[in-house]
Parts: C-alpha cells; structure tokens; sequence
C-alpha cells in the first residue's frame, strides 16, 4: 500500500471496518459452539452427578460470560459503523440489512441475554431442569443470532430474492433472500468453524492446567470431549469447505481465480502450495505447485476449467490477501486434524488419564489454544476481502457507499479502535488465564449429601484422572 493510499478515507474506512470485524468474531467463535458443549457437560451432570461434569459446566459458564459480554461491546461499536462509515449502505440496502439484523435482536440476543443470567445465577434457585432448559436457550440464542447473521452477510456475497428500484434494493421474495444460494453452505462452515475454535480452547486450556500443574477433577472430562469431539468436527469441516468451494466457484468465481492464484483461464489448473502472487505482471513467483490438482478440487474433474482473474479486469478482488489467508485457513485446519486425531489416539492409550499425555503433545495442544481464531480470522478475510470491489456482489459498489468524513478523523479513530481493542483482548487473555489458575470451588450445596466431594473438586493440585 502506497503512502497515498494510506490517506485514502475509503482504504481507512474498510481497515477501520477490518479492525473491528477482527476483533468482534473472535467471541461469537467461541460463544456459538460453547453454549452446546455446556448443555453437554450440564447433561452429563444431570446424568452421572459426577462432580468433575458440574466442576466444568461451572468454569465454562464464567468464560462463555466473560466472551459474550466482549461480544456484545465490539457489536456495538460495528452498529455504529454503518452510520459513520457507510451510511450510503443503509440508505440503499436498509430495508433488507434491516429487517435481518432486527430478527437477530428479537429471536437471538434477547434470548441469550435473559437466560445466561439464569445460567450463571439460578442453580439451586430454580429446578434442574429449569436450569438445562435455560442452558439450552442460551445455546439455541447463539445458534440463531449466527444465522442471521450470516444470512445478511451471505445474501451480499450472493443476493437474491429483491429487486433495485431508483438505486434501492427491496425484498420481493424473503424466502430467497434469507436462504439465498450461498448460506447453507456458510452457515454449515461456520458451526463447525466455532466447534473447533471451542475444542482447541477447551484443549489448550486443559494442557496448560496439566502442565502448570493447575489440573482438577474436571480437566480430564474437558480434555477428553474437546479431543474427541475436534476429531469428529474436523473431517466435517473439510467436506462442508469442498461444498463451500465449489458453491463459490459457482457465484463468485473471481474469487476462486485470486484464492488459487489463476491468472488466464485454464484446463487442468495446478495447486500452488506455495507461490509470490505479482498483479502487476499476473505471475507468480517461487511457484511450488502439484499439477492438474486444483481442477480437480473445484471441478472434481482433473482438466476442469478455472476462470482467471484476466477476465474480471478492474472487478476482481486483491490477489494477496485471498491467496495467503486461504493458505493459512486450510494448514490451520491440517493441523487441527493431526492434533485431534494423535491426541485422540495418545490419550486412549494413557486409558484416558489426560495427565498421562506425552508433554510435547500438552505442549502442542497449548500452542493450538487460540488456532480457531487464526483459522477463522483468515478464512474471513478471504470471504469479507473476496467480495471487493463490491459491497453487494455485482451491484453495488464498495466506493459507492462510503462517507466523506476527511481521512484525519478516519485515522484518529481506527488508532482508537485498536489501542482499546489490544487492551481489551489482553485483559480477556488475563482472565482466562486467571481463572485457568484458580478454578473456583463447588459449593457442597450444589452436591447433596456429597459435601467431601465438592471440597476435592476444588483442589487445584489434584491429578488428572479419566473417571
């Protein structure tokens, strides 16, 4: 990016735009898929009235709080955005953004928000089950705010269903536009995405208690359900991003062209594993690539044809940020698989004692804690970035709808954003971590007639057994 570009208020616009979708989807990542994995572990209680279960549906619950109250602030502040930034979307796509994003406030957040306080504040004060349903709402909230959502945001990769009238659009079939072509498929990929930003963390957070020598009785129920549930979740993920893939090639296939480094249309397209992609030349550089392998994964035809980027001329997104964020989103996912699959088989072998673990795949499994965030991160780029130079793909431009606020104001507040946004992601780290530490006791009312175990629950030294 030139110096002239970086004063630019629309580049500005989109990085301040970037900043705060970065930051904001790190929580929903995680909130989505962990309010189903505590139903499981309030299930399991409900079930055994093993300690270890009500020990981890307990700690769990804290850090799902502490992630969805993050979640809602850096929600707000992307609201806000829309009005100061693009104010042109909301006056030409407002009365279908808006009636989208109003559902996901009525069916989703009002639902999370009334009962998580009964999750975290109603056991003993309402019935067993009272408390598993509301658990299941909470988890059902999230679910449903993610389809929303992602229903917007798919309808802009993909719209449908409306129709333009004086440079405004408006919704002539909802069904169509709700279920526009492209949501399934990222719907699906993002679920399993949030598993598995929920399992590493549950994982990573398991083998640091064991390595720090912080590990209770819960730690390894945890380690085992976040393992075995990542192996499961993984082979998902790479059938539902084929799906995905091919669904995009279909309707967006620009993308593809810059996600696969494809210059000039051609038959039986290599794989490039690695490459320097150059716009200005439309080459690329130190290209390791396996022949005819790309045709055969988008078309499952190895001399299938794929669209190059020659026939998209000043409509197709930038190269590098697709061709490098689509690399790191897949080798984030290949070692998800071979971290959950070895440490799938490590731990049955250790016949599920988590503390038996091998320290290098401890050590491996901390060092993934946060690999779902690099994952989705990236493969959010590709889908946000992909879209460019479009706000609604093919017919409305980004330019179209950005302010003319001047770019010294624009850049005043992205410094803002981030300073605030850094020190809040290291306070939340910190937490975590704390709370890692000094995992907080059960109370021997929540165990009747089990008071002695309650008390062994909480000791922070206690090792990790599979009972």
């Amino acid at each position: 990016m030139s110096p002239s570009d970086a004063l630019d208020p629309l580049v500005l616009s989109r990085m301040q735009f970037a900043a705060n979708i970065t930051f904001h989807i790190l929580f929903p990542t995680i909130s989505i898929a962990m309010g189903w994995m505590l139903l499981f572990m309030r299930w399991r209680w409900l079930r055994t009235q093993a300690p270890a279960w009500l020990g981890a549906y307990r700690f769990w619950t804290k850090v799902f709080a502490l992630t969805f109250a993050l979640g809602v602030v850096s929600g707000l502040t992307m609201s806000f955005q829309f009005g100061t930034n693009w104010p042109g979307f909301m006056e030409k796509v407002g009365n279908i953004a808006g009636p989208l994003l109003g559902y996901e406030v009525l069916t989703a957040f009002f639902l999370e928000a009334t009962f998580l306080g009964v999750m975290l504040y109603g056991h003993g004060r309402v019935s067993e089950r009272v408390h598993l349903a509301a658990t299941f709402l909470v988890a059902f909230g999230t679910t449903m705010s993610a389809f929303w959502i992602l229903s917007l945001n798919s309808w802009l990769q993909t719209p449908a269903g409306h129709e333009v009238v004086n440079g405004e659009f408006f919704a002539v079939d909802w069904w169509a536009i709700v279920f526009n072509p492209s949501f399934p498929y990222r719907l699906v990929h993002m679920l399993l995405a949030s598993g598995l930003t929920v399992c590493f963390l549950m994982a990573g957070v398991s083998a640091w208690q064991i390595l720090r020598g912080h590990a209770n009785v819960s730690t390894p129920k945890v380690m085992r359900l976040a393992l075995t549930a990542a192996a499961i979740l993984i082979p998902l993920q790479i059938v539902a991003g084929d799906m995905h893939g091919l669904n995009t090639r279909e309707h967006q296939p620009a993308k593809i062209a810059a996600m696969e480094g494809v210059w000039h249309t051609e038959k039986g397209a290599p794989l490039l594993l690695f490459a320097w992609p150059d716009e200005a030349t439309q080459r690329n550089h130190f290209a390791i690539e396996i022949p005819k392998l790309a045709s055969l994964i988008l078309t499952h035809d190895p001399d299938g044809e794929i669209q190059g980027l020659s026939e998209f001329a000043g409509a197709h997104p930038p190269v590098k940020p697709l061709f490098f964020g689509f690399r790191i989103m897949v080798g984030v996912g290949v070692l998800m698989l071979a971290a959950s699959w070895l440490g799938c088989w490590l731990l049955r072998r250790a016949g599920w004692q988590a503390s038996a673990l091998p320290r290098p795949m401890l050590w491996w499994l901390l060092g993934m804690t946060f690999s779902g965030w690099v994952a989705t991160v990236a493969g959010w780029y590709v889908t946000e970035i992909g879209r460019q130079p479009y706000m609604v793909y093919g017919l409305l431009r980004t330019a179209d709808v950005a302010s003319a606020v001047p770019a010294p104001h624009i850049a005043l507040t992205l410094a803002l954003y981030v300073s605030t946004y850094v020190a809040l992601l290291l306070a939340y780290l910190g937490v975590l971590r704390y709370m890692a530490a000094k995992p907080l006791p059960l109370p021997s009312d929540m165990l009747p007639g089990a008071p002695a175990i309650a008390a062994t629950a909480a000791s922070p030294a206690l090792p990790a057994t599979g009972a």
